[in-house]
């Protein structure tokens, strides 16, 4: 019994710990349809943040031009671009993510619900324009 008990509490955490937006994410230049970077999704202060990890050819800028405050003009690979996203059930949210050539937007993203390695980002500017984009999870 003490068995069946381990493996299902195993199998459960393992099956959370796969359901996760943290890890590594390919990015898609919309224009071109063209992977431009690698962003990693990581938690810290039970929030998730992101970082671009890796600049691809694609990538149509290397600092962030566009940025707010002490991150203008940085290179991208030093700063979060994703920022205190808060978990409810899934779908994170109340965050803000950085286009380095546009600025700042609140933030929200989730899992697809059809592919887990495909993640959904949707940007939303002040005036209540919004974007989405689909990330890929690299293997």
């Amino acid at each position: 019994m003490k068995l069946y008990l381990f493996f299902l509490i195993f199998t459960a955490s393992f099956s959370l710990l796969a359901q996760s937006p943290k890890g590594v994410w390919k990015t898609i230049d919309e224009k071109t349809n063209q992977p431009k970077s690698h962003v990693e999704i990581y938690e810290k202060n039970g929030k998730l943040f992101g970082k671009v990890v890796k600049l691809l050819p694609a990538a149509a800028t290397k600092t962030c031009d566009k940025c707010p405050g002490d991150k203008k003009g940085k290179p991208l690979e030093t700063v979060d671009i994703i920022e205190n996203l808060q978990n409810k059930d899934g779908f994170y949210q109340n965050g803000t993510i950085i286009d380095p050539l546009k600025g700042e937007f609140s933030c929200s993203l989730w899992l697809s619900p059809e592919n887990k390695d495909i993640l959904i980002v949707k940007g939303k500017h002040w005036t209540g324009l919004s974007r989405k984009q689909s990330w890929y999870r690299v293997k």
